[in-house]
């Protein structure tokens, strides 16, 4: 069952964040409904500007649709991530997303601003949520790309005027995290000081932290033991979900870790299977491994066992 992602925020607010998971093809679809249900969880489906141009925007959307089918007892929202204008609108024109992300954080104040509003104004004639970003993270995710040094937290004065000049629904905050899978180098981590500011100048108001991959050092290790190359890389605790959790985070952003995962399985399959050509083989594994994650991932977010509230809420 689709809803909004107005109804789980709800739901969420101050006890447990929503895993938020990024796809782009059918294996992925398939373990994260199979996780999903598997831990008895609602969950959000974000779909990037990339993914809807990697084959097609509507071969994902017909995987998502035939899944609400097939997985009739899920509980999920539809969402756009990291869209640009043009994306959101299209997006918006489509009916099928249940929410879309408005990043103009990129872009002077006044311009975020304006864009957004803009797009919430189009987004909530539809009855369609809004997402919006305000400060910026560092790192790389698809065109995402903002250098270390250009990072800039989100203000918490500003936080609370750029709600209220915008509409948005939902707010993106920069906290410490980066996207990708070298987030920190050394000592940083999560800036709470900062989200306990914003959450007191927007009480019950729902946040989302981005860039919120773990980045398992097991899986880093099983990569690279595999031929892989990836030094460094290093990704949020996971432990510190519920705590994000409390002080107003109701969507947690995931997407290197399953990366990590698909590129751990399929490294590990071919090098241990050199013979095989199948691409079924590894997939079948894939979709397993990909399920017992996004379990696991359910679990630390506190959002596993909540499929029957979330169904009776919506």
């Amino acid at each position: 069952m689709i809803v909004t992602t107005t109804k789980l925020f709800e739901l969420a607010y101050g006890k447990f964040a929503i895993g938020a998971y990024n796809i782009n093809n059918l294996e992925q679809c398939m373990g994260l409904f199979r996780g999903n249900l598997d831990s008895q969880a609602p969950f959000i489906i974000q779909i990037s500007k990339g993914a809807r141009s990697y084959t097609h925007k509507l071969m994902l959307e017909a995987l998502i649709r035939a899944a609400n089918g097939v997985f009739s007892d899920a509980v999920f929202a539809v969402h756009l991530d990291h869209g640009d204008e043009k994306t959101c609108m299209d997006c918006i024109e489509s009916d099928f997303y249940s929410s879309v992300m408005i990043d103009a954080s990129h872009e002077p104040y006044a311009k975020n601003v304006e864009i957004t509003r803009r797009i919430v104004q189009a987004a909530h004639g539809r009855g369609i949520v809004v997402e919006a970003e305000l400060g910026q993270l560092g790192g790389v995710e698809e065109h995402v790309s903002v250098a270390e040094a250009d990072a800039k937290l989100t203000d918490p004065d500003q936080a609370k005027d750029f709600v209220a000049r915008t509409g948005c629904d939902s707010l993106a905050c920069a906290i410490g995290t980066s996207h990708g899978a070298y987030k920190f180098s050394g000592s940083q981590g999560v800036r709470f000081d900062v989200l306990a500011e914003i959450q007191k100048r927007l009480p019950g108001y729902p946040l989302v932290m981005h860039g919120s991959s773990s980045v398992p050092q097991e899986e880093v290790a099983r990569i690279n033991a595999a031929g892989g190359k990836l030094r460094g890389a290093k990704g949020v605790d996971e432990d510190v979900f519920a705590q994000a959790a409390q002080l107003g985070v109701t969507k947690v952003n995931i997407d290197t870790d399953g990366r990590l995962v698909w590129t751990r399985v399929h490294r590990e399959f071919f090098l241990q299977n050199p013979e095989k050509f199948d691409l079924r083989d590894p997939g079948k594994t894939f979709m397993t491994e990909y399920a017992n994650f996004i379990a696991h991932k359910n679990h630390k977010l506190g959002s596993a066992g909540q499929l029957a509230a979330a169904r009776a809420a919506a």
